[in-house]
């Protein structure tokens, strides 16, 4: 019965946590001809200023991030191009990725690393997946599956340690980067509140991963205990 109960409630944090950050990113994102410039515009600013005038901005409707490879920072079409509070926003979190870069910070050094291993354990759990009802079928010796099935939840255990400490790196690059620079007059004291809305549902957007995570990892743990 815990075990139940503990699956029913990530599967509701898991569901309530996406409707929540995309209700807060599509409350917000009503255009607002005051505001100083687009997301667009706002993050080439930011970068300018903070000498990181080798970071593109880029349009990308896949997700908004930033990409410390290419070195570009990622909007989607309607925040790259629209004055609203969610794109000075969510561009302004991006830009804050680009200075924990640029200032080599030990979190998202950590995340970039455990991202490269994580990219090789998960093609090798595809991998052990794939093999699993061939090897067995083959040998003869079903012990073998649960060598495989190991294999499988390691590769998931990596990805859910990268999603945990990805969640320090997205709060930071909201309320220790993005939230002090916009606080500096880039938007009026009655915004501030909405801005911060949107800054804490930037920074939770993974959440939902990591949930997804420790979802299928406890399906996997279940089905080895059987």
């Amino acid at each position: 019965m815990p075990y139940a109960l503990a699956l029913v409630i990530i599967i509701v944090l898991l569901y309530s946590s996406q409707w929540w950050v995309k209700y807060t990113l599509n409350r917000y994102a009503t255009t607002l001809d005051h505001l100083q410039g687009t997301g667009g515009e706002l993050a080439r600013h930011l970068l300018d200023r903070f000498g990181l005038s080798d970071v593109k901005v880029e349009i990308d409707d896949r997700v908004d991030h930033y990409d410390p490879i290419e070195k570009a920072v990622r909007l989607s079409n309607d925040n790259f191009n629209k004055k609203s509070l969610t794109a000075i926003a969510v561009a302004t979190h991006e830009v804050g990725h680009a200075i924990q870069h640029h200032r080599k910070e030990p979190l998202l050094t950590l995340r970039t690393r455990l991202v490269k291993v994580a990219s090789v354990s998960e093609k090798l759990g595809s991998l052990a997946f794939i093999l699993m009802p061939v090897v067995v079928g083959i040998t003869r010796v079903p012990h073998l599956s649960f060598v495989l099935i190991g294999a499988v939840i390691l590769s998931m255990f990596v990805a859910v340690i990268v999603h945990f400490v990805t969640l320090p790196v997205e709060w930071d690059a909201s309320f220790g980067k993005a939230l002090p620079i916009l606080e500096e007059g880039y938007i009026d004291d009655s915004e501030l509140l909405a801005v911060k809305k949107v800054l804490r549902a930037a920074a939770l957007t993974y959440v939902a991963a990591s949930l997804a995570g420790v979802l299928n990892l406890w399906r996997w743990l279940a089905l080895l205990r059987r």
